[in-house]
């Protein structure tokens, strides 16, 4: 069965999980809060920082890589809610070049698969937060951060989860073979 009556696929391929649609969209929430706060400290906000703390992140630089971190992070995070819609199976029509064509399945699961590894790797640590030093930091500002940063963790987790729901339904469809 396809997703939406518009889709049209050389394979069927079973509706996704009610599970893996909520952690899909959960994962962009997971990288809001952090993404936030970056994007306050662009606007002259020291999110936590100590005067003298704050004042690297006042140049041009830091702040176009604060700004491109927030976004660039949320756009990856958007990318797994592609594991469960329509434009993870053909890219959209409206996309210049490749619009219409097939996804390769596997190629969207090895690389779902490194991104959601990845992921946890970068951000294991972040329970921790607490117990390194932060001395550019108030003491609120530590406590807030640090509960900004938590959600991170489950980025990883929950793109693997999703990752392999769509393995699952990918390779229950390559068993059925082509639809007629």
């Amino acid at each position: 069965m396809s997703f939406h009556p518009s889709f049209s696929s050389a394979v069927s391929v079973a509706t996704p999980p009610r599970w893996a649609v909520w952690a899909a969209h959960l994962t962009t929430l997971v990288v809001l809060p952090s993404g936030l706060w970056r994007i306050a400290m662009v606007l002259g906000y020291p999110g936590g920082y100590t005067e003298t703390g704050f004042g690297p992140f006042e140049t041009f630089g830091a702040k176009a890589w604060m700004l491109a971190l927030s976004v660039l992070s949320e756009l990856v995070a958007f990318l797994t809610i592609g594991l469960v819609r329509p434009w993870g199976e053909v890219v959209p029509h409206w996309m210049p070049l490749i619009g219409g064509r097939s996804v390769r399945p596997m190629a969207v699961v090895v690389s779902a698969a490194l991104g959601a590894a990845a992921l946890t790797v970068i951000w294991a640590n972040v329970p921790w937060w607490w117990t390194y030093p932060h001395e550019d930091m108030t003491p609120t500002g530590n406590l807030v951060v640090g509960i900004l940063y938590q959600p991170l963790v489950l980025w990883g987790p929950l793109t693997a989860a999703v990752t392999l729901s769509y393995y699952r339904r990918h390779r229950t469809a390559w068993r059925r073979g082509p639809a007629s």
